[in-house]
């Protein structure tokens, strides 16, 4: 690993670890999981990757923006850790998706990816692996591939789909 890309993910760990801790704070018991995804998910972010993140908490808003403001005392107490102080390395965004329980059981596209590239970060009763793992059966069931194109992935969910048939992740 370079020299370069040590200190970055140790600063990307250090927010992480104080993250966790801080949403064990505003949401309590209603935390059911946390993990991280995308580039910092991979362990391959670079300066300037933003911290993509899926909360699963019971009883949320309904609502994005709802959802959003109850979130932001986490931002707000992170800002110094999230702000590097040196203009070469712009400051860190959080990136949240936030979904109940009951949103994460129902699916999403979302969690396509999750399925190859999330980290859990905090899920003490194994609620998003279970979930995650289910995922992963569904897909190897239907004979779903993930295929690099360009510079993005897309999933061909059921290689052998016949004109008019229908199926459920």
């Amino acid at each position: 690993m370079s020299e370069v890309l040590m200190p970055l993910l140790q600063r990307y760990a250090e927010i992480l670890e104080a993250l966790v801790a801080e949403l064990q704070v505003t949401y309590g018991a209603r935390l059911v999981a946390c993990a991280v995804f995308g580039s910092v998910g991979r362990g391959t972010p670079r300066y300037g990757s933003d911290i993509d993140l899926l909360l699963v908490v019971h009883g949320l808003p309904r609502g994005r923006f709802l959802r959003l403001e109850e979130f932001l005392p986490v931002e707000a107490r992170l800002e110094s850790r999230l702000t590097s102080g040196d203009p070469e390395h712009p400051a860190i965004a959080l990136s949240p998706v936030f979904k109940t329980p009951d949103e994460v059981e129902a699916g999403s596209p979302l969690f396509l990816d999750m399925v190859e590239d999330a980290r859990a970060l905090y899920d003490p009763d194994g609620f998003l692996g279970r979930s995650f793992d289910r995922l992963r059966a569904r897909l190897r069931q239907l004979g779903a591939r993930r295929i690099w194109r360009g510079n993005a992935w897309y999933w061909e969910l059921k290689p052998d789909l016949k004109p008019g048939e229908v199926f459920a992740l």
